[in-house]
């Protein structure tokens, strides 16, 4: 079964759970495909995430879903994750959290991979971004090949307040 067929069902399930899917892939072979699953909790702040007791019970429960479904064949391998301090930036709703926040874009209206500010996300399909040193651009979400939030490493840990790893 295709990532597409699988990302609502998959979606789903997790919000029944109580978390949120950051991200969904399908690598490895025919064979053995290797489905990669990232999740989250909707809200948390950073250091708040997901522990590894969280994906092992997220683990299980997938792939009872996934298999009492016969959604993927007899041998695959599951992963589950957290997302990440660098998370990706997939969907819609991932970009209006984190409006304000930096973010590392690849996308061919940028000239290849830059380091943006999130500026607003004018509707589902466009969001509008800030280069370092440059103008506003607003770009099609369609046309982004992969996005993650930046981290200012030199600042973690020293901050304290709602959003320190600490």
């Amino acid at each position: 079964m295709s990532v597409d067929a699988l990302l609502i069902p998959i979606r789903d399930h997790l919000d029944g759970l109580g978390f949120e899917l950051v991200d969904l892939r399908r690598t490895g072979t025919i064979q053995r495909p290797i489905l990669q699953v990232r999740v989250d909790r909707p809200d948390s702040r950073p250091g708040q995430g997901v522990t590894a007791d969280d994906c092992a019970r997220i683990s299980r429960s997938l792939e009872r879903f996934l298999e009492s479904r016969a959604m993927v064949g007899p041998r695959y391998v599951l992963e589950v994750s957290s997302p990440g301090l660098e998370r990706p930036l997939r969907w819609p709703e991932h970009w209006r959290r984190f409006i304000g926040r930096r973010a590392r874009v690849r996308a061919q209206p940028l000239g290849g991979r830059r380091a943006v500010e999130i500026v607003a996300v004018p509707d589902d399909d466009h969001v509008t971004v800030r280069p370092e040193g440059g103008d506003a651009i607003t770009l099609a979400l369609e046309a982004i090949s992969e996005a993650t939030l930046l981290v200012d490493w030199a600042t973690v840990g020293r901050r304290r307040g709602p959003d320190s790893l600490e």
